[in-house]
């Protein structure tokens, strides 16, 4: 059986977006073509990979100011030149795969595998389109909008407008959305004219400890209004949990708690408001739901644009500091919950649940014919 694949997906695991548009990109090509996701900084240089995770969670959690300094710091990089001695594994690893896959295309979801593929096709490789997904918004590095790439999937309009004007050839920025999970295209949301009877509250903590109690509380205690909130654990169970059932023990009835679930598609859609950071994911997959979103955890850099965008179509807010959830869900809720309705229609007018397949039509169109030339 050939081990050729027609489309090459990669992504990283510095951050979920990276991970979440390259696995759901992966879902709708694979109904079309073969394909398949790598992550050649995992397969590469494994243990290396895993302390760099651990770092950029940590330091995007405990210590954001110096995140932005980090982020900032790349604004001056020249990622065309191999400077990076920790990426030349992962560079070589990539060579490999695309010597043994031959894809007829490349997509990429984090922004620095475009420069290691033009040294590799300098050393030989058969060039091929490479497509790149950004998965961020508005606010776009200097590492994204300077890759070698025949094109840029970009998450919105306004997102695009933002790099046309910055340079990039407004015929390779292309607006597909974010990919999100097909699945998203197959259910309804919520109504606008629902009746709010309880207000529920999908709940996404950061694994700070003490920051579950305080927001869960404020979320159930911000009105008078029956208000249900759903927390959803993720990777923080083990680390979160006893704080969780405190909050559910005290609110009976109330509260329920998920560890990792799958069905995100179904419990965007279900609820009424989703409280989370303002990561790539997270942020499409309630514009994708039509869900209003409070953001209650902010990376500077990347993630500030994603709050920007929930802004500028009416979808959310930014409520970090104490008092800052209950006092805009009090807002939303007021005179017949006419702000929560407001920000549900506008919302509803842009979602974009099917951006995976419309992504992954364009990668088709735009992908050559395999050709009977082999690598060696």
């Amino acid at each position: 059986m050939s081990s050729k694949l027609d489309i090459l997906i990669l992504t990283a695991g510095f951050g979920e977006g990276h991970n979440s548009a390259a696995g759901n990109l992966n879902l709708a090509l694979n109904s079309q073509c073969k394909s398949s996701c790598m992550d050649p900084c995992a397969l590469g240089a494994p243990f290396l990979n895993e302390r760099l995770r651990s770092f950029y969670r940590g330091v995007t959690t405990h210590a954001p100011w110096l995140w932005r300094r980090i982020y900032q710091s790349t604004e001056k990089q020249d990622f065309s030149r191999e400077r990076i001695p920790m990426m030349r594994k992962p560079e070589q690893k990539l060579e490999e795969i695309l010597r043994e896959k031959q894809p007829r295309a490349i997509v990429s979801t984090y922004p620095l595998y475009p420069y290691f593929i033009e040294r590799i096709f300098k050393r030989g490789v058969p060039k091929v389109p490479v497509f790149t997904v950004v998965t961020d918004s508005i606010e776009i590095n200097a590492a994204w909008r300077k890759a070698p790439t025949d094109y840029w999937l970009v998450t919105d309009e306004n997102t695009r407008r933002s790099l046309i004007q910055q340079g990039l050839n407004e015929t390779s920025v292309i607006e597909t959305g974010f990919p999100v999970h097909p699945h998203f295209a197959d259910i309804d949301p919520i109504s606008a004219d629902d009746s709010l009877e309880p207000f529920r509250v999908l709940y996404f903590p950061t694994p700070k400890k003490p920051h579950v109690r305080r927001i869960a509380r404020e979320i159930l205690n911000a009105t008078s209004q029956d208000v249900h909130l759903t927390i959803v654990l993720g990777r923080n169970v083990r680390r979160l949990y006893r704080r969780a059932l405190e909050i559910k023990q005290e609110h009976p009835g109330k509260v329920k708690i998920k560890g990792w679930t799958k069905r995100v598609p179904e419990l965007l859609t279900s609820h009424h408001l989703v409280v989370g950071k303002a990561g790539g994911a997270t942020v499409h997959e309630a514009l994708a739901a039509a869900c209003p979103m409070l953001i209650h955890h902010l990376v500077p850099g990347q993630e500030e644009g994603n709050l920007n965008l929930l802004k500028l179509l009416n979808g959310g807010h930014l409520a970090d500091s104490p008092g800052g959830l209950a006092s805009h869900i009090r807002e939303m809720l007021a005179d017949k919950a006419n702000g929560w309705r407001t920000m549900k229609r506008s919302l509803s007018r842009v979602a974009r649940p099917s951006a995976a397949d419309t992504a992954a039509r364009f990668i088709l169109k735009q992908t050559p014919e395999r050709q009977d030339n082999q690598i060696t």
